[in-house]
């Protein structure tokens, strides 16, 4: 049995503390070049947020190809019996796209550090400027459609009782003053809690604990499908690894977001 078997999705450092030497953590820093240079989690690989996206355009925020994803993982030593820990320095959105990333290649056990670098350091707990070998070359991968909102099943799903859009842009871009892409507004339907409103400040970054019943009032509750997007599927990465966190067993991420949608000929918008 796994060391981490006991924990939930959301861990403290101290429990990552506990567990650096398990021989089955893949540890993952997400945040840049420049900062994992400077002092990292000791064993953490480092992985440029901008792999975890295909960066291209109107839509940069959809998904790698297999190839890309396959020496990805080959280099981070990807194996069924692999935990792996994520974590960023922006309280959780590029962290939470890769716990998406490991959604759609079908591998369920991860956990996210809370609060990411800024409380590993909170703690004052050890840092390493070690860098770790790549582990190896690409590994087969099969990847799975039900993580993700495709452009097509978002809009077929409009109106749908049972369904929440989450939209994690900010104020501007969701009532279209900020223009991001040739429309402006919103999904019809959607509901807009912007994604640093769900960090608390005073904690590091943590998640709130009050999100429950945050998102009970907005309305996306557990008996829902939640979608849930911004431009780019960078800023909902972390309200998917929230809505994850809470137990909600329908989640998608549109990976496509705003970008594509407000681009696209045939997408109705609100404002």
């Amino acid at each position: 049995m796994s060391e981490f078997s006991s924990l939930p999705l959301v861990i403290e450092p101290a429990d990552l503390l506990a567990r650096l030497e398990a021989p089955e953590l893949v540890l993952v820093d997400l945040t840049s070049s420049a900062s994992y240079g400077a002092g990292h989690i000791p064993g953490a690989h480092f992985v440029d947020p901008k792999r975890t996206q295909l960066g291209q355009a109107p839509a940069p925020g959809l998904l790698p190809t297999q190839a890309q994803l396959e020496v990805l993982f080959g280099e981070l030593g990807h194996n069924p019996k692999a935990v792996y820990v994520v974590y960023d320095d922006e309280g959780g959105g590029w962290a939470g796209r890769f716990i998406w990333l490991l959604d759609v290649i079908g591998h369920s056990q991860y956990h996210y550090l809370d609060g990411g670098l800024h409380a590993w350091r909170g703690d004052d707990l050890p840092l390493s400027t070690v860098a770790p070998a790549n582990a190896g070359g690409p590994v087969p991968l099969t990847l799975h459609s039900e993580p993700t909102a495709t452009r097509e099943y978002l809009q077929s799903r409009l109106g749908a009782t049972d369904l929440a859009v989450w939209d994690a842009r900010g104020p501007t871009e969701y009532s279209g003053e900020k223009v991001l892409a040739a429309k402006a507004g919103h999904v019809p339907g959607a509901v807009n809690f912007e994604w640093t409103a769900g960090m608390d400040t005073t904690r590091n970054l943590r998640i709130r604990k009050d999100m429950p019943q945050i998102l009970e009032k907005l309305g996306i509750t557990p008996d829902k499908e939640v979608i849930t997007h911004c431009q780019t599927h960078h800023r909902s990465g972390f309200t998917y690894l929230v809505a994850k966190s809470l137990g909600y067993p329908r989640v998608k991420g549109y990976a496509g977001s705003w970008g594509e949608w407000g681009n696209h000929p045939d997408t109705p918008v609100e404002k």
